[in-house]
């Protein structure tokens, strides 16, 4: 199912290592999280299996393998468009740091940002348990990840919101533009706000999200001018478990359990590895 979406190269010279037997090194690295130049020799030549993989991280090569998935299992109908949201904190080990930042440079009078294709934290952040990075997904009603955005551990949930369901598409198989609203959003109460409720609202988008303490003490202190308290349902809500049941699959992997990669583009190629082998 794999092979025929994989990039053909074109380059002479030596025989190419195998496309499977480099896929399993990066499965093999993404399950255990061991170094790269720890690899088994069945695997080939680490150095193989990194490039290949730094290659089809920067180019969008796994992100696509994972997209076409989806739109297969969209075919066979396999997909529960009722989306749930959260978020989780990983470590970062000590191998994640050092990675170079953006260096701005003075050029005609005019300021220039190097590497602008790179975060300049690359998704690390300061918290009470030292460097840690925030995976902010979103998930079908499967429990298989549709949407991903990665951030410093210090970030708050709902700030990211609108950017997790701006990736959330389910992809049509022929003609025509993906589709971008889920049935129905559920949310924890980190996600309890006045501007996420409004926005699912424009979008025609019903939303299962519990009102905070505070939220309910102010309404009720407002009386007539607080408004009525916004729907919720128990049982749809019991449907949340998705989400932190699709953490707990993707953290079975050591690699996204604790964040070895520098740059926040080889840690997300990580996880679309993972993804691809939970929606295979």
């Amino acid at each position: 199912m794999v092979e025929p979406l994989l990039p053909v190269s074109g380059v002479r010279g030596r025989p190419r290592v195998d496309d499977r037997q480099v896929i399993n090194g990066m499965l093999y690295k993404c399950r255990t999280g061991i170094a790269w130049r720890d690899l088994p020799q069945r695997y080939g030549p680490w150095k193989t299996v990194y490039n290949r993989f730094w290659r089809w991280s920067r180019n969008g090569t796994l992100a696509t393998l994972v997209s076409r998935v989806r739109v297969i299992a969209e075919a066979v109908d396999e997909l529960d468009r009722e989306v749930s949201v959260d978020s989780s904190i990983v470590r970062a080990h000590q191998h994640a740091a050092g990675a170079r930042r953006m260096r701005a440079a003075h050029t005609g009078g005019e300021r220039v940002l190097r590497r602008a294709d790179r975060a300049s934290d690359h998704a690390i952040g300061r918290s009470r348990g030292g460097p840690t990075t925030k995976i902010h997904l979103a998930c079908d009603g499967h429990g298989r990840p549709v949407s991903v955005v990665l951030t410093g551990g210090n970030v708050n949930d709902c700030t990211m919101f609108d950017q997790v369901m701006a990736g959330v598409r389910f992809g049509r198989r022929g003609p025509g533009r993906p589709r971008t609203r889920p049935t129905r959003v559920i949310a924890d109460k980190g996600y309890s706000s006045r501007a996420i409720r409004a926005s699912l609202r424009r979008r025609h988008i019903p939303a299962t999200i519990p009102e905070r303490q505070d939220q309910q003490t102010n309404r009720r202190r407002r009386g007539r001018t607080g408004g009525r308290p916004p729907a919720f349902d128990r049982a749809t809500y019991r449907r949340r478990n998705t989400v932190e049941r699709c953490f707990q699959r993707l953290k079975q992997f050591r690699a996204i359990a604790t964040r070895y990669d520098k740059t926040a583009l080889s840690y997300r190629a990580m996880i679309d590895l993972a993804t691809l082998t939970l929606w295979l």
